[in-house]
């Protein structure tokens, strides 16, 4: 039998893929995407629309030659990054915040924002700001972390709703923790007030029930698939929750040059606007993973109350509470936020034991020496 001759087919390939597009823009939509395809010079090889589905993506994307994609991110920006990078693709998943000549560009349609995004990744992939997705299995493990916590808002609200009509017929709800909270408090309220509340309450209860399971998943998906949480909860006001959170959103450890850099991450950094001798105080950039800058800011709280423990995180933040002004303590749970952030990077990289009071206790051994 004769063998193929794999060096005349090669011209030809290599001609196929000069013709091919060499930089593709896609703007994802809920039921269908808008994408531009580049050739080399830049000009238009082709667009159109195609299916926000998995099977539609392959059959468009499959039997092209391998080039670079951009896209911005949003809901459908995960799973699709994901499977056009399974076929060989470079995908670049552009951060809306920065990419201004699209959100507030006035002539803003599907078909020019795909062509923007083909033109930019051309000329320079760092201009999108690209993100990086987490993996699938992350997802998913973080998607229970989030049910819970959609659970825990509505309950919230439902609690709030209650109390709110009972306050409204000059009656109130006993003063009890969020969990307590069912139909056995509604005991001593007139009788058209607790058959008008029992739905809520046994509402309530259920998802309280629900979340408790949760906790329990939690827990259990921490043990037995990301041991590096042991490492986190070593620090007081971090539990299974905040640590496994932390893990889950972060995903990649070695991702960040310096530990520092987490806080920018999470945006807990303050913003900046410098001209000349002008350098104003600004708020933070609340830019990255909204509730995991959240449940830092709540371990933050925890660490300054009366009850957390004696740690040097803490004392540097009392310090700068202490400087007073009208936001003082705020910004010093900002702060010890921030600080928290890179705290747990740095524990989770080195794997060390964590010393609540080392920088105070290797101050007072070197005044010790001073002194002597």
């Amino acid at each position: 039998m004769k063998k193929s001759n794999t060096t005349a087919q090669s011209p030809k390939r290599a001609a196929a893929r000069e013709a091919g597009p060499k930089t593709i823009g896609m703007d994802l939509g809920d039921k269908t995407s808008r994408y531009c395809m580049l050739g080399a010079g830049g000009e238009t090889v082709s667009e159109g629309s195609v299916g926000t589905t998995r099977k539609a993506m392959t059959e468009k994307f499959g039997g092209l030659w391998r080039c670079r994609v951009a896209m911005e991110v949003g809901t459908h920006s995960p799973w699709v990054s994901r499977l056009l990078s399974s076929l060989g693709f470079e995908v670049f998943v552009a951060n809306a915040r920065q990419v201004r000549l699209i959100s507030e560009s006035s002539r803003k349609n599907d078909r020019l924002d795909a062509q923007l995004l083909a033109r930019l990744v051309r000329v320079d992939p760092q201009l999108l700001r690209p993100i990086r997705h987490r993996s699938e299995e992350a997802q998913e493990d973080l998607m229970t972390i989030r049910v819970r916590a959609a659970l825990v808002e509505a309950r919230t609200g439902l609690i709030n709703s209650a109390r709110g009509f009972a306050k409204a017929l000059g009656e109130r709800l006993p003063v009890c923790d969020t969990d307590s909270m069912g139909v056995e408090k509604l005991e001593g309220l007139p009788a058209a007030l607790r058959e008008g509340l029992r739905p809520l309450l046994e509402q309530v209860k259920s998802m309280t029930e629900q979340i408790q399971e949760l906790d329990s998943t939690i827990e259990q998906i921490a043990r037995t698939k990301y041991p590096e949480t042991e490492l986190l909860r070593q620090v007081s006001g971090v539990g299974t929750l905040i640590a496994l959170t932390y893990v889950l959103t972060v995903e990649d450890r070695d991702r960040f040059q310096k530990s520092r850099d987490v806080g920018c991450y999470v945006g807990l950094r303050p913003k900046q606007s410098e001209s000349g001798q002008s350098q104003p105080q600004l708020r933070i950039t609340k830019e990255g993973d909204m509730y995991l800058r959240k449940m830092l800011v709540q371990a933050a709280h925890c660490i300054l109350s009366r009850r957390g423990p004696d740690t040097d995180l803490k004392r540097w933040g009392l310090k700068l509470a202490e400087r007073g002004g009208k936001n003082a303590k705020k910004r010093a749970i900002v702060a010890v936020a921030r600080k928290l952030a890179v705290l747990l990077h740095r524990l989770w990289v080195g794997g060390e034991v964590y010393e609540p009071l080392r920088n105070s206790q290797a101050a007072a051994s070197s005044k010790k020496k001073k002194a002597a």
